[in-house]
């Protein structure tokens, strides 16, 4: 692993810890040339899955892009970035168990809306009015009335 600082090669691991709910490891290195202290972290690969979508295309299943959206629900938010990474890799773990070689995008969205729904509710109405396509007000009301009735 290079030395952010200096591009050295030559560098110790001074500590490891699990990370991300046992799917990871977080290394804490330092660098044997500068002294410089940086983080990487080790996970296992996934198979590839494919993600098809709704026009039909495919594209590789990317976990960064889950995080992203949730990310960007969940913006502004009083919602941990662990939390947000949990559910990201929970929702990579359920696509790879119970998909073999290609997950359709609405079984994906429907995980993360899921998710959403039972940890914030505007993140929920933010992701799903993406998700869902909302064409205008009247959509976006029908959900909240949704989302109101339901509890």
């Amino acid at each position: 692993m290079k030395c952010l600082k200096c591009g050295s090669t030559d560098n110790k691991v001074v500590d490891s810890r699990e990370g991300s709910g046992g799917s990871s490891i977080r290394r804490r290195r330092e660098c044997n040339k500068c002294g410089h202290r940086f983080t990487t972290y080790e996970e296992a690969l996934r198979a590839r899955l494919q993600v098809v979508k709704r026009d039909g295309r495919r594209e590789e299943f990317n976990r960064e892009k889950i995080l992203k959206s949730l990310e960007i629900a969940c913006r502004k938010r009083h919602i941990s970035v662990e939390q947000i990474e949990r559910i990201a890799e929970s929702i990579a773990d359920q696509a790879e168990s119970e998909f073999e070689r290609e997950v359709p995008s609405i079984a994906l969205g429907t995980k993360v809306m899921d998710a959403l729904v039972k940890l914030d509710e505007v993140a929920y109405i933010r992701y799903a009015s993406v998700y869902r396509r909302f064409r205008d007000a009247g959509q976006f009301m029908n959900e909240v009335e949704r989302l109101i009735g339901r509890e």
